[in-house]
C-alpha cells in the first residue's frame, strides 16, 4: 500500500512537542482525536527493539483529557462507564469502558480522579467530549465539561524507572501502578502517572503549561543520555504481543465489554447506574456469539487498512483480523481478531488471502507474551 503524507492544518492540530519529535526524526504519523501522534521513527521494527531494552520519550499529546468537573460530575462519570467507580479514590487511574444505551462501547479510557468533583477521563480516539455534554444536557447534570490544556509525554521502556528518577527523585520509584502524584522539577510541578500504552514499564506525565512541557521534553533527552534514551511512540507491534486494544481498530462502536473481553470492568451486580445496563444483563444472559482472540499466521508481511476475513477449509467465515503485524519475537504475524463462536477455541486453524496468496494461521490466546 502507498504511503501519503498527511497535510497539517489547524483542523489537524500540532502538539506542543511536534517540533521536537521532528526534530528527532520521526518518519509517520497518524491522526488521533484529530491530532498527529507519531507511529515510527527509525522504523516500527527497530522502534520495537529499543523499546524492549531502554527507554523512550514519547508525544502522545493526542491523548486528550475530557475534564468532567461540578456537583453532579460524579453521577454523570459513573453513567458512563460500566464500571463501578462508587469506592473510586483521588490520586488513583481506573481504565473504565465507556458505553452507549445500546451496551456497545464508546471509548476506554484512563479515568483520573483529581477530586471527589473533578475527573479528568484520558480518552481514546472518539469524541468523548460531545458524548458527555449530550448526557449532561439531557439530564440536567450540574457539571461543567471541559478540554484542558493537558499534553501528555510518556516515558516508557526498562530504563523508565531510571531516567525518572535522575529527574524527580527517588521516590517516584515508588509510585504504584495505576496510581497518580505531583512532583516538582524546577520550578515546576507535573501530574505524573505510573500508566502508559506499552508494557515494558514507564509512566504519563500529563503536562498542563505549554513551555513547561517543552523544556521537560529537552530535559529527559539532556538526562537520558546514560540511558540511551531515544524518541518513540506507540508501537504496533509491542501493544500487539501485549493485547493493548486499540479503540477504533480492535473494537468499536459495534462491539459490547463482553465481546472485547472486559468482563472484569463490568459490574453489573452493584447498585450503580450506567447506560445499557439492562442491555448487558441480557448480553450475559444469553451468551455472546464472538470474542476477541489471538491469530497467528504462517507469514512475514501484512498491511492493514481494513479488516481481513478468516476462513475454514469449507470456506464459514471464522472471523475478522482487526489488527496485525510482524513480530521478530515469534517469527510470523500476530494479529488481534473478531472470532465466531464455533471457532473461538484456540489452536482452531483458519485461511487468510493477503496480496490474493493464501497463508494458514491459528487461533490463540491473548495476550501473546
Amino acid at each position: 500500500m502507498k504511503n501519503f503524507p498527511i497535510v497539517k492544518s489547524r483542523r489537524l492540530r500540532s502538539t506542543p512537542y511536534t517540533d521536537r519529535v521532528e526534530a528527532q526524526g520521526v518518519t509517520g504519523y497518524t491522526v488521533y482525536n484529530h491530532m498527529l501522534l507519531p507511529v515510527s521513527f527509525k522504523s516500527i521494527e527497530s522502534d520495537y527493539e529499543h523499546l524492549k531494552k531502554f527507554v523512550q520519550v514519547w508525544d502522545v499529546a493526542a491523548e486528550r483529557q475530557v475534564q468532567i468537573s461540578g456537583k453532579d460530575s460524579a453521577e454523570l462519570v459513573q453513567l458512563m462507564t460500566c464500571r463501578d467507580l462508587s469506592k473510586s479514590q483521588v490520586g488513583k487511574c481506573y481504565y473504565a469502558p465507556l458505553i452507549d444505551d445500546q451496551a456497545n462501547l464508546v471509548n476506554d479510557p484512563i479515568i483520573n480522579k483529581l477530586a471527589d468533583d473533578k475527573w479528568w477521563l484520558s480518552i481514546a480516539d472518539s469524541d468523548v467530549i460531545f458524548f458527555a455534554k449530550g448526557l449532561a444536557a439531557g439530564n440536567k447534570f450540574d457539571v461543567e465539561i471541559t478540554e484542558p490544556n493537558v499534553n501528555i509525554l510518556a516515558v516508557q521502556g526498562p530504563l523508565s524507572d531510571n531516567l525518572m528518577a535522575k529527574i524527580f527523585g527517588e521516590e517516584i520509584r515508588q509510585l504504584k501502578f495505576f496510581n497518580f502524584k505531583y512532583y516538582e522539577f524546577k520550578g515546576n510541578k507535573y501530574f505524573i502517572a505510573r500508566s502508559g500504552w506499552s508494557k515494558q514499564s514507564g509512566f504519563e506525565i500529563y503536562v498542563e503549561e505549554n513551555k513547561a512541557g517543552q523544556d521537560l521534553f529537552d530535559y529527559l533527552f539532556e538526562y537520558g543520555k546514560e540511558f540511551n534514551v531515544k524518541a518513540g511512540c506507540p508501537n504496533l507491534i509491542e501493544r500487539i504481543e501485549s493485547a493493548l486494544l486499540s479503540y477504533g481498530n480492535d473494537f468499536d462502536n459495534r462491539d459490547n465489554p463482553f465481546e472485547a473481553n472486559f468482563d472484569k470492568f463490568v459490574n453489573l451486580e452493584s447498585n450503580v447506574n450506567f447506560l445499557g445496563k439492562e442491555k448487558l444483563k441480557k448480553i450475559k444472559q444469553n451468551g455472546i456469539k464472538r470474542k476477541l482472540m489471538g491469530v497467528k499466521i504462517d507469514h512475514n508481511k501484512i498491511d492493514m487498512y481494513c479488516e481481513k476475513t478468516l476462513y475454514d477449509d469449507d470456506n464459514n467465515v471464522v472471523g475478522q483480523v482487526r489488527s496485525a503485524a510482524y513480530s521478530p519475537t515469534f517469527k510470523k504475524v500476530i494479529g488481534i481478531a473478531m472470532i465466531n463462536k464455533p471457532y473461538w477455541d484456540a489452536k482452531h486453524q483458519f485461511k487468510i488471502d493477503i496480496n490474493e496468496k493464501i497463508f494458514l494461521g491459528t487461533v490463540c490466546d491473548l495476550p501473546f507474551i
